[in-house]
């Protein structure tokens, strides 16, 4: 594994929507320490003002960041796989009301909670996922379950509860993921018939790679505020929001789900990697751009497959961070370097 980058932002203009895409570069040091594992999570993405948080909420999430990236870091710590290790990180949060993903995630116009999660293997391309589920308290466990218990990549709706409760999946009533905060951004939807960014970009992910140099990739969403019954975003799509292919890059995006899908934002990225010889930086810009092209926004992070890493958004913030072997830790909100 080559050296690794250092760990500054670089700020780049997408002039298709006149947004910024904050990138990390994966241009190494020459005195960077090489770490035998690292973990990138996000927890979403839009706008994410520093004035709107007040200093307590962002320590919250501050905290929940951390949280999740020492499950993560915990199993890579032990010489456990990349899949193990996204799949811990993202189970915390799913467990956490910040996020929109498990408990506290967004509900439907129906006043119903429908989650969506996958994840994948970048040693052989195994992937799962799970859409549109109403009862298995942790999606992402579900999806687990799918690449790992099953001769499928994807279950949907009452189907996948009902794979998941037939392998033993802890399952809840639909009224166990509600919060009041959920309840009453679906009221001001509802009311104005108008989303604001926030009520799209609720994504959670992460993207690892272990000792052995195994890249894996999972992410998981409760979608849109007043989102349609049946609707699908990217989230459990293998090749929109996630995508790992050891030697190449694993992906994890977060946006506004219909735009990525139509670009295919995981997939190309990894494509541009391996066909195009693209950096990681440069191959997410190109797709975000392609994104922004199409009227939509948000942002992913990348894993190289030498272990390099980019945080690219074209959103006003992104809730990320990363931790690795040497002992770095890094966690950041808004768009601006911290």
């Amino acid at each position: 594994m080559t050296r690794i980058l250092a760990g500054l932002f670089l700020a780049l203009i997408i002039s298709a929507c006149g947004k910024e895409t904050i990138a990390q570069p994966d241009t190494p040091m020459a005195d960077a320490e090489q770490p035998d594992w690292r973990i990138v999570i996000h927890g979403g993405a839009g706008v994410i003002l520093r004035e709107n948080l007040s200093d307590e909420q962002e320590a919250a999430y501050r905290a929940a960041l951390e949280v999740a990236l020492d499950a993560g870091a915990e199993v890579l710590k032990q010489g456990g796989t990349s899949v193990d290790a996204v799949q811990a990180a993202v189970l915390t949060m799913e467990n956490n009301e910040l996020f929109n993903a498990g408990k506290g995630a967004v509900l439907t116009a129906a006043h119903e909670h429908e989650l969506d999660a996958s994840i994948m293997d970048g040693r052989d391309r195994d992937a799962g996922s799970v859409a549109g589920v109403k009862h298995v308290k942790n999606p992402i466990l579900a999806a687990r379950a799918v690449m790992d218990q099953s001769e499928h990549v994807m279950f949907s709706g009452a189907g996948a509860d009902a794979f998941a409760e037939s392998v033993g999946l802890e399952t809840v009533d639909n009224s166990y993921f509600t919060t009041e905060r959920r309840e009453k951004a679906l009221e001001r939807v509802l009311d104005t018939r108008e989303r604001t960014d926030a009520d799209r970009h609720g994504t959670v992910g992460a993207v690892a790679i272990d000792r052995d140099g195994n890249l894996a990739a999972a992410t998981t969403t409760g979608g849109m505020t007043a989102k349609a019954t049946g609707r699908v975003g990217d989230s459990p799509l293998i090749g929109a929001a996630t995508y790992a292919q050891n030697g190449v890059c694993a992906v994890s995006a977060t946006g506004h789900g219909e735009y990525f899908i139509r670009v295919g934002v995981a997939k190309t990225i990894c494509a541009r990697v391996e066909l195009a010889g693209d950096s990681i930086d440069a191959a997410a810009e190109n797709a975000l751009g392609q994104v922004a092209d199409l009227g939509g926004d948000g942002g992913v992070i990348v894993m190289g497959g030498e272990g390099q890493y980019a945080y690219v958004f074209n959103s006003k913030g992104m809730y990320r961070g990363m931790m690795d072997s040497t002992g770095a830790i890094e966690t950041a909100i808004f768009e601006a370097k911290e």
